[in-house]
């Protein structure tokens, strides 16, 4: 197949995933083009053999003139969604987010469908969690995104909590698949290297990690809370991995607390597979989750997740048996559980080999794709 992918091209869940799926879809012999403004900061094709040969990508350039306040985005990516698909004879569009790309999408369907065209290209809307939870929510953008989700040729969902939001929220009417996020586990994999963690932890440390994009959200001052109070009980360092908003506070958290010179601030990583496997515990406190896709990447490696039990997380991490859940704002609860993953090496092997038993079984790349590559035959007719 011939498919177009459009996503946000910055650090956040919905990019890294269709960055993935599409270097995931090159591999297996489908043609890929990537359209945005941007390309997608994780499309690594090194790391996926056999994909580099079947990735593509084209640039949106939006031109700025003086009657436009801000630059017309959507009505330019319509535009060369089109333009991609006349000229690469693409099969379907598969937008990731709502909005604006489903909209654009459905623009680019129209236009493709005029006398001058005459052909029809579909378009997959996956869903990822901020389109509905929040920007959905916004009453302004509800009568459009409605639109864009009814007018889709096909809707995906990260996770069973989203698609019962959507619905709920929306009064959709239309079948929403399940399509849970993926990890390529031969990529992601518990292989520590010596002398990278001897890098982050000189004194043999347990490193504890959080990866997001350092939204409100993700509740950041909670991870350094929670490591402050394991630090006041065992010597640790805490390894944040991202950039966003909130770093400014987090730096402020961790002096007030006295635990900076054991914090590690890494910024935005482009190898994340290469850091989790180093980490004892990945930290997730967030306010909300669709699907908590830092967590099965940590799983994957074998780093033990401890998160909140919001959204889709529950969908993903069993507590008790592959990793821990808390309440939201329990960084108390959060820290005597990962005291305890430290203190009990036993139980530390245990259930970091149950993570990677979840990541193997229920979410690697070799499960989730084919069921995306039948979805867009469904699609297809």
């Amino acid at each position: 197949m011939k498919i177009g992918i459009t996503c946000y091209p910055t650090y956040g869940g919905s990019g890294v995933v269709a960055a993935e799926l599409g270097l995931e879809l090159a591999a297996r012999g489908h043609q890929v083009h990537f359209i945005s403004y941007a390309r997608p900061i994780r499309l690594d094709v090194s790391a996926t053999p056999g994909a580099a040969a079947n990735i593509h990508y084209h640039e949106v350039e939006v031109t700025t003139y003086p009657l436009f306040t801000y630059p017309p985005y959507t009505l330019a990516l319509a535009s060369r969604m089109a333009e991609v698909a006349e000229a690469e004879h693409l099969d379907l569009l598969h937008v990731h987010y709502a909005i604006p790309h489903s909209v654009s999408a459905y623009l680019a369907r129209g236009m493709m469908a005029s006398p001058r065209n005459g052909r029809r290209l579909p378009f997959v809307t996956t869903l990822h969690g901020t389109d509905i939870t929040l920007v959905g929510g916004d009453h302004s953008y509800l009568p459009i995104t409605r639109f864009a989700i009814e007018q889709s040729d096909g809707v995906t969902a990260i996770s069973k909590y989203l698609r019962e939001t959507t619905i709920r929220e929306f009064d959709i009417a239309r079948d929403i698949r399940v399509i849970y996020n993926f990890v390529n586990c031969e990529l992601y994999r518990p292989k520590r290297d010596p002398a990278e963690r001897a890098r982050l932890a000189p004194d043999g440390e347990p490193l504890i990690a959080h990866l997001s994009n350092f939204r409100p959200v993700k509740r950041i001052g909670d991870v350094v809370e929670a490591f402050a109070i394991v630090r006041g009980d065992i010597k640790a360092r805490l390894v944040m991995i991202g950039e966003g908003p909130e770093r400014g506070n987090a730096e402020y958290v961790a002096r007030k607390m006295g635990v900076e010179h054991d914090v590690l601030f890494l910024g935005n990583q482009d190898h994340v597979h290469r850091l989790l496997p180093l980490m004892d515990v990945l930290l997730l406190p967030s306010r909300t989750e669709s699907f908590g896709l830092a967590a099965l990447e940590a799983m994957a490696c074998g780093a033990i997740p401890v998160a909140t039990r919001v959204g889709g997380v529950p969908e993903v991490i069993t507590d008790g048996v592959d990793g821990f859940l808390a309440e939201v704002g329990d960084v108390q609860s959060m820290a005597q559980r990962i005291l305890r993953l430290l203190r009990e090496p036993k139980l530390r092997k245990e259930i970091a080999e149950a993570a990677r038993f979840t990541a193997e079984t229920r979410f690697c790349s070799t499960l989730i794709i084919p069921q995306y590559e039948e979805y867009y035959r469904r699609v297809l007719g």
